[in-house]
């Protein structure tokens, strides 16, 4: 059994031996929501809701750990709006196809941007105020690290599944696979060495295209539903996603057209004020 097949199995299927002591902070502040495993390993689209929020917060001299005057939740990349709560606040969050509307059971939320116009529509639906702020935060990479990373290309293309598709990648013996189960500046930097980006991650084509990679949709299997996709898209000013099920077919389709993105709105976006107040 390869490596991957275990961490998958084990993300999937089981709990912890032992529970992951997480962080208690005994006084108010901000506490930041984002996906992880069960295992408490980290799956690299979701951790970079961490990465971008902290560089965000140190830009202007803060940190997520501080005491602040009310306690809130933010939620900002991922397929996690389902997890929110009344008052939670939104910067860049969707909807995630998977889940039943019913399982939404907030009724008021502080909106500053969402991932896209599907996410708008959903909320708008449920007399929620959205602004129209659109844009995954993973696309403020390139701007909130200047130099840090950059376009190195020494391959033909790379591969980035989604999480639940490592195991069909591998088994398929895909060439150049990034893992989401690396570290998150281990991944930008090998989407980076490619010349063009095949992903059934979202985070993947998200990354690649931040930083000017062409990229497409690879189709390993249904487990994940085309709303986030679609929804990404539609934010960032093209249509419905085209997909690839193999990588040959991927090659022959070549790169999706660029994104249409206001980073700086994005970020103005950004709510600084539960830190400031």
């Amino acid at each position: 059994m390869a490596i991957s097949e275990k961490i998958f199995n084990k993300l999937r299927f089981t709990k912890p031996a032992t529970p992951v002591i997480t962080e208690q902070l005994n006084y108010n502040h901000i506490d930041l929501y984002y996906w992880k495993p069960l295992t408490g390993e980290l799956n690299f689209g979701d951790h970079l809701s961490k990465v971008v929020v902290s560089k965000v917060l140190a830009d202007r001299n803060h940190l997520l750990e501080e005491e602040t005057k009310t306690r809130r939740t933010l939620l900002a990349i991922g397929s996690v709006l389902h997890f929110a709560s009344d008052t939670d606040v939104i910067w860049g969050t969707g909807v995630n196809g998977k889940v039943a509307v019913n399982e939404h059971t907030f009724s008021t939320l502080d909106v500053r941007a969402v991932r896209g116009p599907l996410t708008r529509e959903f909320l708008q639906e449920r007399a929620i105020a959205v602004p129209e702020v659109y844009g995954d935060p993973a696309l403020l990479l390139p701007h909130i690290f200047p130099g840090r990373f950059s376009r190195d290309p020494q391959k033909k293309y790379v591969v980035v599944p989604n999480l639940h598709d490592l195991v069909i990648a591998e088994a398929l013996k895909t060439e150049n696979i990034v893992s989401p189960v690396w570290g998150w500046n281990r991944c930008v930097e090998e989407i980076l060495k490619a010349e063009f980006v095949i992903a059934s991650s979202l985070h993947g084509l998200i990354i690649a295209e931040a930083y000017g990679i062409p990229a497409c949709y690879i189709r390993f299997s249904e487990t994940e539903n085309l709303f986030k996709y679609n929804d990404y898209l539609l934010g960032t000013g093209r249509g419905e996603i085209q997909f690839a099920t193999t990588v040959a077919e991927a090659l022959e389709m070549g790169g999706m057209a660029p994104p249409v993105f206001d980073a700086q709105k994005l970020l103005n976006a950004f709510p600084i004020d539960l830190w400031d107040e």
